[in-house]
């Protein structure tokens, strides 16, 4: 979830539920066999390349069970080891900066569990790294860039990827419903090395000191304290 409109009108976000109610009931009405059987007209099969977990825009969305998960599967790394705050967002009047939701966290250009022999955490990796290139928009396919695109799958493969699409837009839509629910809006201002960094999931807010955030995120703000 990227934005929340006028957060401060109440019909605006009783608006918004009532849409993602809607959404929700669509994405649960889906049938995955439509969708395997698009798939395996498109064909997919995944190249081992490593393309979509490398690239300075490559950016993978996740949220606080896939967080959970992927720590356990680390090996018991902490929560910020495994996630960071995305990029985009907006200051308080009090100096605080706030962003919605997490972003798997990279090392340089690349995804940290990123190795030559694989995914260090194939088997707790987000819905979005299970699906990929797949995804739904409105119910419908959709598929990104993808040296796979055109292989040959089979049926029984496609329809676990389709299952697998219907979930993740279902998890999408439920956390962006409870995000909303728990957000609460606060007064813009100016930037400031003054305050910490705010993120708003599904679980409500979670405030960091600045000194504990590194990456993208951690760079700028050292930049703007200079």
């Amino acid at each position: 979830m990227s934005e929340i409109n006028d957060p401060a009108d109440p019909s605006g976000i009783e608006e918004m539920l009532a849409d993602l109610a809607l959404q929700l009931e669509r994405a649960k009405s889906l049938t995955t066999e439509t969708i395997a059987r698009e798939i395996v007209r498109i064909g997919f099969r995944c190249q081992r390349c490593g393309d979509c977990c490398r690239g300075e825009e490559n950016s993978v969305a996740l949220f606080p069970f896939e967080i959970r998960a992927i720590m356990v599967a680390a090996g018991g790394e902490g929560w910020l080891d495994v996630a960071e705050p995305p990029l985009e967002g907006e200051w308080d009047s009090e100096g605080n900066f706030h962003t919605l939701e997490w972003r798997l966290r990279k090392e340089g250009r690349d995804c940290k569990y990123y190795s030559k022999e694989g995914c260090r955490i194939y088997g707790a990796r987000p819905l979005i790294c299970k699906t990929y290139p797949f995804y739904l928009e409105e119910g419908r396919l959709r598929w990104s860039e993808c040296r796979g695109l055109g292989g040959e799958i089979g049926p029984k493969e496609a329809q676990k990827i389709a299952e697998l699409l219907k979930k993740r837009q279902i998890v999408e839509i439920r956390e962006a419903i409870d995000l909303v629910r728990k957000y609460e809006d606060f007064e813009r201002g100016d930037p400031s090395f003054h305050g910490k960094c705010v993120v708003h999931d599904s679980e409500g807010e979670h405030k960091i000191e600045w000194s504990e955030i590194s990456g993208a995120l951690g760079r700028r703000f050292q930049q703007f304290q200079k």
